[in-house]
């Protein structure tokens, strides 16, 4: 008998739904996606990073409401994942309500309210600089704490902006309000792998840090309740799109976890994604997390699916460091005087790069974003002579430097030691650019495929299916 899941990914750039037959083989059915386009402007100046929630829930409105309705009729669960370490705020109170229900009878959609919602502070948000994470308190955990990271952000609201705190009763990762919203829960509920994402969490015990938290005046009662991934958050609280009321919803999962669950087809394989930023990672056979302190490395071990931990090692600079490249290069001919599209620009590179006289003496340390373990890290460009500033060249050392930062985080012989036999490429920063692809055999030394599996929302949906 046929078994539809719908699975829900929600990226830092766009929305992607889909259906998945789990009886035949995890074969999608149905798929659709969305640009979200919710970037807002940040009240802390350019360290800051938010999105508009009203606008990210319209996305997933509009996707789900797309896909066919006989197949929305026969979901059985339902799985979302998305973008970790972020944090909004709302509030849950019946009067306050920050969601309402819009629509007809087997056609209902869940809206915004928007000033009962606050931004989301995405992952890429900069404002805890290294001198105010300094002020913080060691977490008990093996996981270090970074900007970016839900708890940190939470502390420095606490701290620089508590009147926007008192507002809000509830905070969550964006799929936790999803889900709050979808399921009308009363406490919002987490996964330990988001949870995990956002510091001050324990993955051997799967508790807050409470006593270190609160100690350090941090709001604890903002903190979402933490189940295991897999089990149910709640239920449907009425029929959504065509999605019968009732039909189960599985806590939160992050979008690295469910890519790579969608992605390997061996367990010795690694994944490579590269889109908005940059992740390598692969199943850590054996690990247990340590009780202690976090350890000073560039890689890290997150929470994945039946007990299991994957070592990855993530970077801030990976799609969105080309694109700045390209829009800087589209800039230049602005103010040129001539009007050249992103997609021209895009494909003069991509040609240029692939071309051996691109190969060149040129180092680029592409860091512009900074780094979680160094924040402070900017980017630079060495070696420069007449010789190596064509702009193929410029290009290729672009993408070059763009591997050799992650290959500095999670070198080969890491890889090596875990008997990897081959990378499993996975997002479109990197399916699409050829001069990547040729940088990272080089530096790895290893095959890189591109698989049937890679989406999220693909393992967002298998996610409800593991045993």
């Amino acid at each position: 008998m046929d078994q539809y899941i719908l699975g829900i990914d929600i990226g830092t750039t766009s929305v992607k739904v889909c259906i998945v037959n789990t009886s035949k083989d995890n074969t999608v059915e149905a798929l659709h996606n969305k640009d979200t386009q919710s970037n807002v402007p940040s009240d802390t100046g350019p360290g800051g990073n938010k999105q508009d929630v009203f606008t990210i829930v319209s996305a997933i409105n509009l996707c789900v409401s797309k896909l066919p309705k006989q197949l929305l009729q026969k979901v059985g669960k339902i799985g979302i994942c998305g973008q970790m370490h972020g944090v909004m705020f709302w509030n849950n109170d019946e009067k306050q309500k920050a969601w309402e229900m819009v629509g007809k009878e087997r056609n209902v959609r869940f809206d915004v309210v928007k000033e009962r919602v606050s931004a989301l502070y995405t992952w890429q948000d900069n404002r805890c600089d290294t001198d105010f994470l300094a002020t913080l308190p060691p977490p008990q955990s093996h996981i270090r704490i970074s900007t970016g990271f839900g708890s940190a952000t939470i502390f420095w609201m606490a701290r620089n902006k508590p009147h926007k705190l008192e507002k809000y009763n509830c905070s969550g990762t964006i799929m936790d309000f999803v889900i709050s919203v979808l399921c009308n829960l009363e406490k919002p509920v987490t996964s330990n792998q988001n949870a995990a994402s956002w510091g001050y969490f324990n993955c051997s015990t799967n508790e807050w840090n409470i006593d270190i938290l609160a100690e350090a005046g941090f709001p604890i009662h903002l903190l979402p309740q933490v189940k295991e991934v897999g089990q149910i958050a709640g239920y449907l609280v009425d029929n959504w799109h065509s999605i019968p009321k009732g039909t189960p919803v599985g806590v939160s999962c992050g979008d690295i976890q469910c890519s790579i669950l969608s992605t390997l087809e061996s367990p010795y394989d690694a994944v490579l994604n590269i889109s908005t930023s940059a992740q390598i990672g692969f199943i850590a056979k054996g690990y247990v997390p340590p009780t202690g302190p976090p350890l000073k490395s560039t890689d890290g071990y997150f929470p994945y699916f039946n007990k299991q931990f994957i070592a990855v090692a993530a970077s801030l600079n990976g799609g969105n460091t080309l694109a700045t490249f390209v829009k800087t290069l589209q800039q230049w001919t602005l103010e040129l005087g001539f009007s050249v599209p992103q997609s021209k620009v895009w494909e003069k590179i991509l040609v240029l790069g692939e071309d051996d006289n691109s190969i060149s003496d040129l180092r680029i340390i592409p860091t512009c974003l900074g780094e979680r373990h160094s924040p402070d890290r900017t980017a630079s460009i060495e070696n420069i002579h007449v010789g190596n500033i064509g702009l193929g060249q410029v290009f290729r050392s672009l993408c070059r430097g763009l591997v050799e930062n992650l290959h500095s985080m999670m070198p080969k012989e890491i890889l090596q030691r875990q008997q990897i036999t081959r990378l499993v490429g996975n997002g479109s920063g990197l399916s699409r650019n050829k001069v990547l692809q040729k940088e990272v055999q080089h530096l790895y030394e290893l095959p890189l495929v591109f698989t049937k599996g890679g989406d999220a929302c693909k393992g967002a949906a298998m996610s409800q299916a593991l045993p």
